[in-house]
């Protein structure tokens, strides 16, 4: 897929060109699969290089289909693989030059090792080591360990963080490049693990039911419960700061 080219008369012409979408356009198109997408996020892939939205003259973004289609696709690949940005955008450069191949893996095998022999029950989730980890958010050991004790980022038991960690330390990232520390985010951690226990009261009767369909009805309404707590979390915190996000 080719994205729209930037520079030329793309950059005049942008602002009157039908079927292209500012910033806020953009956010809500890509709301509806990835909710805890927002305009930070987005600017920072195109800081990344991810994305390369037009320009009017005056400064204001301007995306084509082809960009959010792009962007979807960068989203896709932090969510289910959760591979770093630069192996994203290497993959996606090559895709474009008809080069691509099968996405790398990250996880708990390494090159040479054998496959379980048994299969799993359900498909195992990403999961990228320590080193990974802090290559792909850009921070330092010294980081990582102090949003460690704070508890907001958790290793699994081998050590490895799985893809909500990961999603969690990017956004603790972005979040430091608007001065506000870890520290200061306890009270954000602490009002999530009171709703997930909220949401735990709610689903963990069909949790412990003997039916296996029971069980798995269980997971489908926690993930609704969950995902209905993070837009009322949103909303209110929006409400509470007399903003709207476009």
């Amino acid at each position: 897929m080719l994205r729209t080219p930037r520079g030329g008369a793309g950059h005049g012409t942008a602002a009157a060109d039908t079927g292209l979408m500012s910033i806020g356009t953009v956010l809500n198109a890509l709301r509806d699969e990835f909710p805890e997408v927002t305009i930070s996020k987005i600017r920072f892939l195109e800081s990344e290089g991810l994305v390369e939205p037009r320009r009017t003259p005056s400064g204001y973004r301007k995306f084509s289909a082809e960009d959010v289609e792009r962007l979807a696709q960068v989203l896709r690949m932090q969510r289910d693989h959760y591979l770093p940005l630069k192996v994203i955008r290497e993959h996606l450069d090559a895709m474009e030059r008809g080069e691509a191949g099968p996405l790398p893996k990250l996880g708990r095998q390494r090159d040479g090792e054998t496959a379980p022999a048994e299969p799993s029950e359900a498909p195992t989730a990403a999961r990228i080591g320590r080193a990974e980890l802090l290559a792909a958010v850009g921070i330092g050991e010294a980081e990582l360990t102090e949003w460690e004790s704070y508890g907001l980022v958790v290793p699994l038991e081998d050590g490895v963080y799985d893809a909500e960690a990961a999603t969690v330390a990017s956004l603790i990232a972005e979040l430091g490049r608007f001065g506000i520390e870890p520290r200061h985010l306890r009270v954000m951690k602490a009002a999530a693990d009171r709703e997930a226990g909220l949401v735990d009261q709610v689903v963990s009767p069909l949790r412990r039911h003997r039916n296996p369909q029971t069980r798995a009805h269980a997971e489908a309404r926690t993930k609704e419960l969950a995902g209905l707590t993070v837009r009322l979390h949103a909303a209110l915190v929006q409400t509470a700061l007399g903003v709207r996000l476009p």
